[in-house]
């Protein structure tokens, strides 16, 4: 199963609730590349990690997989859930802006639930995954949407068409609540309705007229992502900005044959980087895959 990274192509901060969350609203996407996900039936429960970042995940039960499992059986009781084998292909880099612990936890719940064969809908699933954490019920979603609230009120957005997509990392990982607590105006104005027509053009114009407000409190605390976006913007990106709360930063094309172009120079002038080109999820539910 794919965990698809998650972009917010803008995101909007619009105030702060009395319990210390940040409300929001923001359009996001999700890619055809991420980490990969397989669960099997065992004799006793495993998690395992392989993939280029595998070493920067924690295997006890801090990671968002395992409280994924043990929240869904919690759900379900003990009885109609036995022992699982998990086995997580970390391909994002982590702390990253993409919701990548997010992505993984919401595949993981729907995995489960299939192989458990448990008589959950989407609702029930996306209660499971806000209790884990705000992205995760988005991640579940999987598709074109907004998000409004702390991220929980979520509308998809029709008609959306893929978008051709460079990521970029440059080796950074950033906290969250580093960035949140860093900003220095918290009551801004949501995001502006979307164009009628949506296509590559009108995405890229109604992005301008749009914000990441966290963006440049991350870029204070690490100036490196301002190098990441220049090096998107160089290698002909049509829009590039950074994704959540950072240090990942996405470039727009106009195709995803030059968005693998770009990728290929990028990669070639910063090998130590995270660079992937792929394209974005359309509206539509049978056209998830991976590049």
């Amino acid at each position: 199963m794919h965990a698809h990274a998650k972009l917010n192509l803008a995101l909007h901060v619009t105030g702060r609730r009395a319990d210390g969350y940040h409300t929001i609203e923001s359009l996001a996407v999700f890619t055809r590349f991420g980490d990969r996900v397989d669960i099997k039936l065992a004799d006793s429960d495993g998690f395992f990690v392989s993939g280029r970042y595998a070493s920067a995940v924690p295997l006890d039960d801090s990671n968002l997989v395992v409280k994924a499992r043990d929240a869904l059986r919690k759900q379900a009781g003990a009885r109609h859930t036995p022992p699982v084998a998990i086995r997580l292909e970390k391909n994002l880099p982590v702390a990253s802006g993409v919701g990548g612990g997010s992505s993984d936890a919401a595949t993981v719940l729907r995995g489960l639930a299939e192989t458990w064969r448990l008589d959950l809908d989407d609702a029930d699933l996306a209660r499971v995954g806000l209790s884990l954490g705000a992205d995760v019920p988005m991640c579940l979603m999987a598709r074109p949407l907004i998000a409004r609230g702390v991220g929980d009120e979520l509308s998809a957005v029709p008609g959306f068409p893929a978008l051709g997509l460079v990521l970029v990392n440059p080796g950074t990982a950033i906290a969250t609540a580093e960035v949140f607590n860093a900003l220095s105006d918290r009551d801004n104005d949501g995001l502006p309705p979307l164009p009628r027509d949506l296509d590559f053009h009108s995405i890229r114009n109604w992005l301008e007229i749009t914000r990441n407000d966290l963006e440049p409190a991350a870029r204070a605390i690490q100036p490196v992502i301002g190098k990441a976006l220049s090096v998107l913007n160089k290698a002909g990106a049509g829009f590039a900005r950074m994704s959540g709360s950072g240090a990942t930063c996405f470039g727009l094309f106009e195709t995803g044959n030059v968005a693998k172009r770009a990728a290929v120079d990028i990669r070639s002038r910063h090998p130590d980087w995270f660079v992937a080109a792929t394209r974005s999820m359309t509206s539509e539910p049978d056209a998830y895959g991976q590049d």
